[in-house]
Parts: C-alpha cells; structure tokens; sequence
C-alpha cells in the first residue's frame, strides 16, 4: 500500500521536483528546559530518525527526497537553526545529520516561550520550500506561550500544516500547582498551534520519554503525504 501511495505521489509532483516532503522541527529551548532536557531533545531527535520505521521511509525513494531543517527557539526574537534545509537522498546524509543534531549544544537565550513566534519562523523556512507538495512544521514543546503573538492570531496559508509534540507531566485533573499537566497542555495546543485538516499532538510524559515519542510522530507525519492542499486554515484548527 506505501509503495503504491508514493508511486501515486511521484507521478502527480509537478515536472522536475525533487522534493518529497518539506519537514521543519522547532526544538523548544525556553527557560523551563534546562541543559540536560535540551539533549534529551537534540538526541532523542536524531535516535529517531536512525529508528529502523523512520529510516526506511526516509529513504525509500532518494531520487524524490524528505527536505529536512531543525531551529530551536524561546522568546520573540531568539530563534536558531542548528540544521539547515537538506535533502535525505542516502544513508550517508541522514547520519551526517544525525550526527550534526546529537552534538548541538543548549545555548544560553531568551526565557520565555514565544510559541506564535516559532510558528512564524518556521512558516519562513517552509516558504523556502516552495517544490516539496507538502510543507509540516513539527513544533515540540513544554509549556504555554507567555511572549510574542497569540498563537491563535498567527495566520497560516492553506499549504502548511502545524503538528505538535507536547512535552509534559502526567497531573491530576484537579493539579493546581501552576505548571500545566499533560492533559491541559495538550487541549491548548489543539486549541491554539495545530494548523490544517490532517494535523495533530503526539505527547510525551517527560523529557525522557521524547525520543519515543518523536519515533510516532515522525511515523505518522512520513506516512501521511498529502498530494495537495487542503482548505484555508488561516485560523486556529479546530478538532472535532
């Protein structure tokens, strides 16, 4: 059924285009994400895309190759890219990557979460990537926006599709502790990040149990190709 999708998908790509999929990751690098969480993020990405269901999508078809880039980000104005676009055409350039990813270090910057800014940094990358007939920000983090634009009020076009990794704690539903549980972080990026008809939260309980998570998450958005856009979600997607 995969073998049949992507020969579907290479036949309806516009004449020449060597892209399959444009991938984006936002890596959450705010001020409740400490060193050691911070390389839980880096590492558990680059573990992910070795893991055996990533890598054999990621390189089933070199000739028509995932395009991948990597930013973290935290307040307003403090956005990174630790990899820039690249094309997964062979074993050689993912490991390339994976390496590249597992030796980044946590930089010393803004502290707050600036969620909306992220979308919009990673919306300007995926501009770049205007051949791949589908563009997916993958944005992970751990907390609320606090700074910059409301998520909500950022305004997508048609093609982009935001999908979230959201990095919690399991609390009680009556948890009044101030940090938000799982369940709550979770029902406001449905409510605020996700953009477009197919788009959806993969969670994670802990920065331990990131790597596991982004192993499903890069599974589903790899799987799921679109082969055109789907309508205007200029506004907040809303589940039903």
């Amino acid at each position: 059924m995969r073998a049949a999708v992507l020969a579907l998908a290479l036949a309806a790509s516009p004449a020449g285009a060597e892209c399959r999929q444009a991938l984006a990751l936002g890596l959450d690098v705010s001020g409740s994400v400490d060193e050691k969480e911070y390389a839980l993020q880096v590492q558990g990405l680059a573990a992910a895309l070795g893991h055996e269901t990533v890598r054999a999508i990621l390189l089933e078809a070199p000739e028509w190759p995932v395009w991948l880039a990597v930013y973290d980000w935290s307040g307003p104005d403090d956005m990174r890219v630790i990899q820039p676009w690249v094309a997964i055409d062979g074993p050689d350039r993912l490991e390339a990557v994976r390496s590249r990813l597992a030796g980044t270090p946590r930089r010393a910057g803004a502290p707050q979460t600036a969620v909306g800014a992220a979308m919009m940094f990673g919306q300007r990358l995926l501009e770049d990537r205007g051949d791949c007939p589908a563009r997916v920000l993958d944005l992970s983090g751990d907390g609320k926006s606090n700074a910059g634009p409301r998520p909500r009020s950022v305004r997508t076009p048609a093609w982009m599709t935001v999908n979230a990794l959201v990095i919690g704690a399991d609390r009680d539903p009556s948890w009044d502790g101030g940090e938000p549980g799982i369940a709550e972080l979770t029902a406001w990026f449905h409510a605020e990040v996700l953009r477009g008809p197919a788009a959806f939260v993969e969670t994670a309980l802990g920065f331990d149990e990131f790597e596991a998570a982004m192993v499903r998450k890069l599974t589903r958005e790899l799987m799921g190709l679109r082969l055109g856009a789907g309508p205007d979600t200029t506004g907040p997607a809303r589940r039903q």
